[in-house]
């Protein structure tokens, strides 16, 4: 079987799955009569996001920088900060009650209080959605930097390698499965973060255009929009994917296991 054949085979579940979805949305709104207003079709879903009623182009470009900067932000800081508690003992300690402490306050409790640090615009969004997504790199850089085979650590000693050297040569490379595990749960958080922080307070973007939508009643609008930010974050976590495979092959299969 060539390569063609085998990835339209990886695919078919999913495409099926799609394709029954949009089966069932077709039929609930005409065959059972569920009004627009509740339910729009596909077709006026459709309309909506072609039409020429919003600037879309600049309604996603300011969502999808939200969304990358949050993922980037939190990619970058949780990978830093994962080394740091794997690095030192007295660092770990110190970092991770403060850590968790921050992931378990409510992002939507929080997210007025940078708005009104920072004010309006897409910074904002930004920092709201990289403190929902970092935490789980965080952890699984420090896990996977910390669970090493012992084997291996002694084979370090015997040639008397140096911290910097055993970090570099053995953790770092242990930890790419655990990091890249991460880094697409975290593609996934920074959608919802960046739309959080638009919802919150924003007079641009995805998430303004579903709030004002709501006022109006304009419900296939709203659907535009919940579909052009689910398109965001396949490319997002698509290009995660992407980029897994091409930086590091051989992790891929472990990350599956």
């Amino acid at each position: 079987m060539n390569l063609v054949a085998r990835k339209i085979l990886d695919w078919a579940p999913a495409v099926l799955l799609f394709a029954a979805l949009f089966v069932l949305w077709q039929l609930s709104s005409t065959v059972f009569g569920i009004r627009e207003y509740l339910l729009p079709s596909p077709h006026s879903v459709w309309l909506a996001m072609t039409s020429g009623e919003i600037n879309w182009a600049a309604h996603i470009a300011v969502t999808a920088t939200a969304i990358f900067g949050a993922f980037l932000i939190a990619a970058l800081g949780g990978i830093v900060l994962g080394t740091i508690i794997a690095w030192s003992g007295v660092m770990s300690r110190a970092l991770m009650p403060f850590l968790v402490f921050v992931n378990t306050l409510p992002k939507v409790a929080v997210a007025p209080l940078f708005l009104l640090w920072l004010g309006y615009g897409v910074v904002p969004n930004m920092l709201i959605g990289a403190l929902i997504g970092f935490f789980p790199v965080v952890i699984n850089t420090a896990v996977g930097l910390s669970q090493i085979d012992d084997d291996m650590l002694d084979l370090g000693r015997v040639f008397n390698a140096p911290k910097w050297k055993v970090f570099a040569k053995i953790r770092i490379p242990n930890a790419y499965p655990y990091i890249l595990s991460a880094l697409k749960v975290t593609a996934t958080s920074a959608v919802v973060g960046a739309i959080v922080g638009e919802f919150v307070a924003s007079q641009r973007g995805l998430g303004y255009v579903i709030i004002t939508s709501q006022s109006s009643m304009n419900t296939p609008l709203a659907f535009g929009a919940l579909v052009w930010i689910s398109i965001i974050g396949l490319v997002l976590f698509g290009a995660v994917a992407v980029l897994s495979r091409v930086a590091a092959p051989w992790a891929e299969g472990q990350e599956a296991k």
